[in-house]
């Protein structure tokens, strides 16, 4: 019986073409504000037993040559912590190990227990947050937060976890990523109770109501809504329904990040400029962003006052405004 045929593409379609609407991509430099680089380049090893990329310093030096991917916020999440993730920050303590071991990229961090595994949240699991915290490479606490659709852990744990990790981090002053889905309701109520107004928020990979961004929006002058590439899914409509309701308001600052969920969420309008690949990509990494602004931009000019008018360049201009004003980066 012959082997198995992979339906899984060569390693070069990995590496991007320009996006033909950001020739200089300099001016316009990428901050994913929401990555998981040990788990892409785990997807990465996995799905390229032979490929060219030892090293997760490899995958990054490649994957990102030329295409200006200027920092990255790398995001641990796991109960019990993963060990590795000290070796990753203090290799991005100098600007010369930054240039030689990650091709001159700005790496932070942030650090919490994800929803899915408030079961396992403990006083040691803390302890070694907390200790993460301290690194200079540290820029927030997270992700954490609720997610009923998948209800991994009791949601009272969930709460009882989300709340006792918001406590620390207002208490540090350490900015929040959160999670949350399908727990509008409990999320706001947590959020307002235990979050002070002033205080910066990113609500990461936003699926959930326009009326629930428009509120938090609102109540917290220093949230931003994340947008990944799950906003190019024909599945997702609250996403774009909410950038609409952004642009509608030309008064208003447009209060996005740019981030990827990497290895999830390709773009589905990538395979417009991979007219070449056959089938899907197997994980996506932050040199997709602007195949995401580009949609992010297309969905605003719908809505957009008159007069007013969005390009793949001010979106990704005000992506990286906006990850200065959220995490100093």
């Amino acid at each position: 019986m012959g082997k198995k045929k992979s339906n899984t593409p060569p390693e070069e379609h990995l590496l991007l073409p320009p996006h033909p609407a950001r020739p200089d991509a300099r001016a316009t430099p990428i901050v994913d504000t929401h990555t998981h680089l040990l788990s892409t380049f785990s997807f990465y090893r996995s799905k390229y037993k032979q490929g060219k990329c030892e090293t997760v310093y490899d995958f990054v030096r490649e994957m990102y040559k030329d295409r200006s991917v200027e920092a990255i916020v790398d995001v641990y999440c796991e109960a019990p912590v993963q060990a590795q993730w000290r070796e990753l920050a203090d290799s991005a303590l100098s600007e010369e190990d930054r240039k030689t071991r990650w091709g001159g990229l700005e790496y932070w961090f942030v650090m919490g227990v994800h929803p899915h595994e408030a079961k396992e949240y403990n006083d040691e699991v803390e302890r070694e947050i907390l200790e993460a915290m301290a690194h200079p490479r540290c820029v927030g606490w997270g992700e954490i937060g609720l997610d009923y659709h998948y209800d991994n852990s009791p949601r009272e744990k969930q709460q009882d976890v989300f709340i006792r990790q918001l406590e620390h981090a207002v208490r540090l002053g350490k900015p929040l990523t959160i999670h949350t889905r399908e727990a509008e309701e409990d999320s706001e109520r947590i959020l307002k109770q235990y979050v002070p107004k002033d205080h910066r928020i990113h609500i990461h990979c936003y699926t959930d109501s326009p009326e629930w961004a428009s509120r938090m929006l609102d109540h917290f002058p220093n949230l931003y809504i994340g947008i990944t590439g799950v906003i190019t899914y024909a599945t997702n409509l609250n996403t774009s329904a909410v950038i609409r309701q952004m642009a509608a308001t030309p008064q208003s600052p447009f209060r996005i990040l740019l981030e990827t969920d990497a290895p999830f969420m390709t773009p589905s309008n990538i395979y417009n400029s991979l007219k070449d690949l056959k089938g899907r990509l197997p994980l996506s990494h932050s040199a997709m962003i602007p195949w995401t602004a580009e949609f992010v931009a297309d969905v605003a000019n719908e809505s957009a006052a008159q007069g007013a008018s969005w390009d793949l360049d001010q979106i990704m201009l005000t992506g990286r405004e906006n990850a200065w004003k959220m995490y100093g980066v």
